[in-house]
C-alpha cells in the first residue's frame, strides 16, 4: 500500500500538469509532448538500448538511425497519449470530427454489428492512442465497455475513471467481471480489448513480428462464447489527426465442437493481422512494455 503522503504527492504532481497541459492550446501541448519524447530518447538515451534490441530483432535490415527514428515515434505517441488523457473532458464530438478521420463513419460500421444482436469484440493493439479510438467511438454514440487494472493510487484510479467519459470501464480483477463482460455482450453492446501481450502462462502460441508470442485467447473466447463478430482494428497518427482502420471482421463458427480450439484460431488470426499492421506504422505501437512480448513464458 502507498502512503498517505504519497498517494497525495503523485496526485497532486498529476494535477498540477493536468493545469498546465490544459491552460495552453492544444497544439502547443502536443508540440511540447513531441519535444519532450525527442529528448528522452535521443539525449537522455531513455530505455533506449533495450528498446533498440528489440526493434533490431524485428526489423534486422534497418539502420540505427531507422531504429531510433521508431523509438522517438513511439515515445512520442505515448507522451501525445497522456496528453489527450489530460485533456479527455474537453474532446467532444466537434473535436473528433477535426481530428478523427473518418470516425463516424466507423462507427456507423460497428453498429451495424452491434445491431445484429448478438454485440461485438473489437480488438486493436495496444499501440499508445488506443484509447482515442475508443472516445472517438463513445462519442459518436456507441455504446462501448472496456476492462482496466486499478491503478495503485486510488486517487489517480479515481481521476481516471473520470478521463474514461462515455465507456464504461469494468474493472480486471473484479470476481464479477467474466460475468458482467457475456452479460453485456449478450445485450448488444461492443467490448473493446487489447489482446493481453505479457501472459505469463502458456496459452496460445501466435505468430507476431516473425516470431513466436504466448497472447490471451480471452478475447476470442468470449466472441465465441457469446457467437459475436470480432472486429480487428487499429488506430495510427496522421500529424494531428487519427485515422482509424478497420483490419478485418472475424466470426466464430458456431459448428466447432471445441470452443477453446476455436478460441485459440481466432486469436492467432488476430495476431497475424494486427503484427502486419504494426509493421507498417511501427512508431505508433508501444515499444517501452516492462516485458518483451517475445519473451517465453515464465511457465
Amino acid at each position: 500500500m502507498k502512503s498517505a503522503f504519497t498517494i497525495n504527492l503523485e496526485y497532486g504532481a498529476l494535477r498540477t500538469l493536468c493545469a498546465v497541459v490544459n491552460a495552453i492550446p492544444y497544439p502547443l501541448a502536443r508540440g511540447m509532448a513531441r519535444g519532450i519524447g525527442w529528448t528522452l530518447v535521443r539525449v537522455f538515451r531513455f530505455k533506449r538500448r533495450r528498446t533498440l534490441e528489440r526493434l533490431r530483432t524485428v526489423f534486422p535490415d534497418r539502420s540505427r538511425g531507422e531504429l531510433t527514428a521508431i523509438a522517438v515515434r513511439s515515445a512520442q505517441n505515448i507522451l501525445e497519449t497522456a496528453v489527450e488523457m489530460m485533456r479527455a473532458p474537453k474532446l467532444d464530438r466537434a473535436w473528433m470530427d477535426r481530428h478523427v478521420r473518418d470516425g463516424l463513419r466507423y462507427k456507423e460500421k460497428l453498429q451495424s454489428y452491434v445491431d445484429e444482436g448478438r454485440g461485438v469484440v473489437i480488438m486493436v493493439p495496444h499501440s499508445g492512442n488506443w484509447y482515442m479510438a475508443a472516445w472517438s467511438m463513445a462519442r459518436y454514440g456507441l455504446r462501448l465497455f472496456a476492462i482496466a487494472a486499478r491503478q495503485r493510487n486510488p486517487k489517480i484510479n479515481a481521476w481516471m475513471e473520470r478521463q474514461y467519459g462515455d465507456i464504461e470501464v469494468l474493472d480486471r480483477d473484479n470476481a464479477d467481471t467474466l460475468v458482467q463482460i457475456r452479460e453485456k455482450l449478450a445485450a448488444g453492446r461492443a467490448f473493446a480489448i487489447l489482446p493481453d501481450l505479457r501472459v505469463r502462462k502458456r496459452d496460445v502460441e501466435a505468430d507476431f513480428f516473425g516470431g513466436t508470442a504466448n497472447v490471451s485467447r480471452s478475447g476470442a473466447a468470449f466472441a465465441v462464447r457469446c457467437g459475436c463478430p470480432i472486429v480487428v482494428a487499429i488506430m495510427t497518427r496522421d500529424g494531428d489527426r487519427h485515422v482509424f482502420s478497420h483490419l478485418a471482421t472475424l466470426r466464430p463458427d458456431p459448428d466447432a465442437s471445441d470452443k477453446k480450439e476455436e478460441a485459440r484460431r481466432l486469436t492467432r488470426d488476430v495476431m497475424r493481422i494486427l503484427s502486419a499492421a504494426i509493421l507498417k506504422s511501427p512508431g505508433d505501437w508501444f515499444w517501452y512494455n516492462k516485458r518483451w512480448i517475445l519473451e517465453p513464458p515464465t511457465e
